[in-house]
């Protein structure tokens, strides 16, 4: 992997934007966000775009907002569609593309001017199959941007490797709108319509394939966060059980399938963490009495059917000893595991933000 300390793509002059950008703009029923959203893609400097409005049976005011955007400008396209979720929209908005190159977008952020130009350069530049930006958090009352301005630029399977060891420097993420890449190479590549989750197949078996991808760690895409409240205290959703472990048990099964045990075992690690935090989230979430312990039972269940993977993930690449300790306390009793969690919470992880907060005003 090859680093560049300070990377400022170049910018590419409009005689030679030659090659069309198709953007996939999922949409359904985020009136309140669609015209910053929109207007941030109009805007870019990379002008050689086509915004893609994907209306997936909105029942707001999305639908006319959409047809606006299309009679005032030509470069953007409607597709107004029948209800069918988030995989069946972004591959509607693949099918109706007529671009070289292709990005995608939720209808409720927005991008920076000149995201799109530093992509595409950063591609041209390096050659590369995909291009991925860092991202922000906006919060309602702040906005997080650790960027740094560096490059990362990842040859064969290192960006794979990077995505399964979710490197916090590397911000590949499963989502599919911090990425660019042509259309070529995703080919037949589509979103499984099946399933929730769709993204965490789609990125692994796209950025399996790719010869080479870089990370620009300068973050152009601003991504709202909804974050009332801890997180562990309002429960997890049904589709975490139902469709989420499955997804990521079928991760697992697939980097196994491509001769990545190595990976498959890491990727595990990191699965097991998530089936430990869930357990407690769905412990503490607001839940009636017999819906919260049906889901901390299946939770539970899932856990146990990992047992003999355990050794092969808690001792794979980037697996943090302490995570073994909070599962062997788990295996011995639930109980004591969350009363583990609950000490630890309110206890020794308020001491180590305080530690490193006054480590940092040194």
């Amino acid at each position: 992997m090859k680093i560049l300390e300070k990377y400022i793509p170049g910018i590419i002059p409009e005689a030679d934007q030659t090659d069309k950008i198709s953007i996939s703009v999922a949409v359904y029923n985020g009136e309140k966000y669609l015209n910053k959203c929109v207007d941030s893609l109009l805007a870019q400097t990379y002008k050689n775009i086509e915004v893609i409005l994907v209306d997936d049976g909105s029942t707001d005011g999305c639908p006319a907002i959409c047809d606006e955007y299309a009679d005032k400008d030509p470069r953007v396209k409607v597709v107004h569609k029948k209800n069918g979720g988030l995989a069946s929209g972004r591959n509607a908005g693949i099918e109706a593309a007529t671009g070289t190159y292709l990005g995608f977008m939720d209808g409720d952020d927005w991008v920076d001017p000149d995201m799109y130009m530093r992509l595409m350069a950063a591609i041209r530049e390096h050659k590369a199959d995909v291009a991925i930006t860092r991202y922000r958090w906006v919060y309602e009352d702040r906005t997080e941007d650790p960027s740094t301005d560096k490059a990362y630029i990842m040859e064969g399977q290192e960006a794979l490797e990077q995505y399964i060891l979710e490197n916090d420097d590397i911000q590949i993420q499963n989502c599919a709108w911090n990425k660019l890449y042509s259309k070529d190479f995703l080919g037949d590549h589509r979103f499984d319509e099946s399933k929730w989750y769709e993204d965490v197949m789609f990125t692994t078996k796209l950025i399996s394939k790719a010869n080479k991808v870089i990370f620009l760690d300068h973050a152009s895409h601003n991504y709202i966060c909804d974050r009332s409240g801890s997180y562990m205290n309002q429960g997890i959703s049904e589709r975490i059980i139902t469709d989420l472990i499955p997804i990521y048990k079928e991760r697992t099964a697939f980097l196994r399938s491509i001769g990545r045990d190595d990976l498959a075992d890491t990727h595990n690690y990191y699965f097991y963490k998530r089936l430990m935090i869930y357990y407690t989230q769905a412990y503490r979430g607001p839940d009636k009495k017999d819906v919260k312990r049906s889901k901390m039972n299946r939770i539970k269940d899932a856990i146990y059917s990992e047992k003999a993977n355990f050794d092969a993930a808690f001792n794979s690449n980037g697996a943090n000893p302490n995570e073994k300790k909070k599962m062997d306390i788990f295996l011995f009793s639930p109980k004591i595991y969350l009363i583990v969690m609950a000490i630890n919470d309110r206890f020794i992880i308020p001491v180590k933000v305080r530690k490193a907060a006054a480590g940092k005003s040194r």
